[in-house]
């Protein structure tokens, strides 16, 4: 019996000191709230010079830390920074979304929205991080090693390709590309000719999607597609269920002349 409860309290110790080790892992608010150097002020100053519209959200302090914590960067870098100083950066008038800590118009903080997606609980090292996405169904992520070896570049998962493809910029190349660079470029076939009549009050948690698919052969003008607004949560599972349809198919189609 001795033995038996020894046995259970040795179980009882080793699950708790386990579980105190989990929570060490993760570093506290004044571990990641740089004071000396943070990231903050020189985005600001790219946005009071930005090309494009650039709105930054306000953003409730109490979230902010939260999702700070529970997204374990610091604010010397420029996403920490993005999460703790902002509920999101709208750019174009809100067609292109930038994360933050969440705020009514995007009501998305980067630690909820990657949750369940490329992590299961806060605070676990993901093989890649969501940060963006745009109203017409594209998802920017920086890369963790689950899309390539350029660790930490930005990647975009386009809707007419349903590929993840390499931008060869890092986080904060990426925000001064969508302050600064030639949006409608980057967006070339996936900008209808009346787009910027519907952005505006637009709700940065949905997103439009087309029929016929833009991936295919029908979708390819965008003009002819018609479109609806539905929930960016169900657009981006629906892309990644088509993706792994698309990668199973491919192999087993012959290939044309």
């Amino acid at each position: 019996m001795k033995s038996v409860t020894k046995s259970l309290l040795i179980l009882v110790i080793t699950t708790l000191s386990f579980t105190v080790s989990a929570q060490n892992k993760m570093q506290s608010l004044d571990e990641l709230i740089n004071t000396t150097d943070p990231a903050w002020p020189l985005i600001q100053k790219w946005v009071d010079s930005a090309k494009n519209k650039v709105e930054v959200l306000g953003f409730d302090s109490v979230s902010a830390k939260n999702a700070l914590f529970n997204a374990q960067v610091s604010t010397y870098s420029s996403l920490g920074a993005v999460i703790y100083n902002s509920g999101g950066i709208m750019v174009d008038n809100g067609w292109l979304r930038i994360l933050g800590s969440g705020n009514e118009r995007l009501n998305r903080s980067v630690p909820e929205w990657n949750k369940g997606k490329s992590i299961k609980e806060f605070g676990d090292k993901p093989d890649y991080l969501l940060v963006a996405d745009d109203a017409v169904g594209g998802f920017f992520a920086i890369n963790y090693g689950a899309f390539g070896e350029d660790l930490k570049a930005i990647y975009y998962l386009a809707p007419n390709s349903l590929q993840w493809e390499s931008l060869g910029l890092g986080y904060t190349e990426f925000i001064r590309f969508c302050f600064d660079s030639d949006l409608s470029a980057f967006y070339k076939g996936l900008r209808w000719s009346t787009w910027n009549k519907f952005i505006a009050k637009l709700d940065g948690s949905k997103s439009y999607s087309f029929q016929p698919y833009l991936w295919t052969k029908e979708g390819m003008d965008i003009e002819k597609c018609s479109r609806k607004l539905v929930p960016t949560e169900q657009l981006f599972q629906f892309v990644l269920t088509n993706q792994r349809e698309l990668v199973q198919k491919s192999p087993a189609e012959p290939q044309k002349n």
